[in-house]
């Protein structure tokens, strides 16, 4: 499933967030009625749709003795995720735990990342968005390279010695 998009919301007083409309379709369409919350690397709050998280979570490599790495990730990763129902009214409720690692409090605004939606502080995600868009340039040509969709070591070198 893929995610884009900006979505500005409010938590009412029970912690609770409308899951956007347009991803709440998208949702539905699959056949998910939850997500799973977890701590993401950036210390925001990560969504996953259910069948997306255990998938990720069964890739894992199995082992009765996993080493310490693979321990350490998974008992931090799967000891704060969270399993939550989207209730008939397309809400969410967000774990407090969760909220307060990342300032969080009233405003939330959700993003979508490809396989993921984020949930950040909106002023913090202005200032990130701000970021990305003066270094936009840079940003693509790292993505690409990654991707390895430009590869500098295979162009070919500018033959010099035809010049008049």
């Amino acid at each position: 499933m893929l995610f884009t998009g900006e979505f500005p919301h409010t938590l009412d007083s029970k912690q609770r967030m409308p899951v956007p409309a347009e991803l709440r379709a998208q949702l539905e369409r699959a056949g998910e009625v939850a997500l799973f919350a977890a701590p993401g690397p950036n210390e925001n709050i990560w969504l996953w749709p259910e069948s997306t998280f255990e998938r990720l979570a069964s890739s894992l490599n199995d082992s009765l003795v996993p080493d310490m790495d693979q321990l350490e990730f998974e008992e931090y990763l799967f000891s704060q995720s969270r399993r939550l129902s989207i209730d008939s009214a397309g809400r969410i409720r967000l774990p407090e735990t969760l909220l307060s690692r990342t300032g969080i409090s009233r405003n939330v605004i959700v993003i979508g990342v490809r396989d993921h939606l984020e949930l950040r502080d909106p002023n913090e995600w202005e200032k990130k968005r701000d970021e990305h868009v003066d270094q936009k340039g840079e940003i693509i040509l790292k993505a690409r390279n990654l991707l390895g969709l430009l590869k500098t070591t295979n162009l070919p070198k500018e033959d010099t010695s035809r010049q008049v």
